[in-house]
């Protein structure tokens, strides 16, 4: 009986050890972006539009559920659970925290898609903190989630616009420059994100900065 409750004992420390390992090899990659036609091709909307860009390269469906469309990707053993809020930019940290938690995915892997007027046009850069440089959907990411510790990957939009039109800017269309360059940006971000997952982010970002 002594022997049997040992086994048992084993038994349940190797399976509390595989499911940390299960939990440990699931990514969160959240694109920000604002849903409806009217912002599907606009420069703010870049995060949904790498996530759709994965989505047709690895042909997986979006399902829309609590907060947001979402789908999942394997890949090397790990699992990517990619989420679209469907709160707005502005109350993005709602559907974060709401799938950090229903995922069990820790904040070291979590991965925040977007835009940024601070960077060129299709510039990568891979942060793992810092302010939210008056992005709204950043600031409530960091809002609720109480934390400013969380790796962020900025697509560059640059600033090209006139004082006092940013908004007019960034929840404007792509030009046809922009547009002509995107695909070869959009296939280095899918690499981002499959080398945030497999590689590690201290990695990824030696590999893609500034890319």
């Amino acid at each position: 009986m002594f022997r049997g409750f040992i086994n048992w004992l084993k038994n349940c420390f190797s399976l509390r050890q595989e499911s940390l390992e299960d939990t440990m090899k699931k990514f969160l990659i959240v694109g920000l972006g604002n849903i409806g036609k009217q912002y599907e091709n606009t420069r703010h909307n870049i995060g949904f539009k790498i996530l759709d860009y994965l989505a047709s390269e690895e042909n997986l469906d979006f399902e829309t559920l609590k907060l947001g469309d979402v789908a999942t990707y394997k890949f090397k053993g790990r699992t990517f659970v990619l989420l679209k809020p469907s709160t707005y930019m502005n109350l993005s940290g709602k559907a974060v925290k709401y799938w950090m938690v229903k995922e069990k995915v820790s904040i070291e892997n979590v991965l925040i898609i977007t835009d940024d007027i601070n960077l060129p046009f299709g510039t990568l850069r891979l942060k793992t903190k810092g302010s939210h440089g008056g992005h709204n959907g950043l600031k409530d990411i960091q809002d609720k989630l109480n934390a400013s510790v969380y790796n962020r990957f900025r697509f560059g939009i640059s600033d090209d616009f006139r004082k006092g039109r940013q908004v007019d800017y960034v929840l404007g269309e792509w030009d046809k420059n922009e547009e002509a360059s995107l695909p070869e940006r959009l296939d280095k971000s899918i690499q981002v994100i499959k080398s945030f997952g497999t590689a590690g982010v201290v990695n990824t970002m030696n590999s893609f900065n500034g890319k």
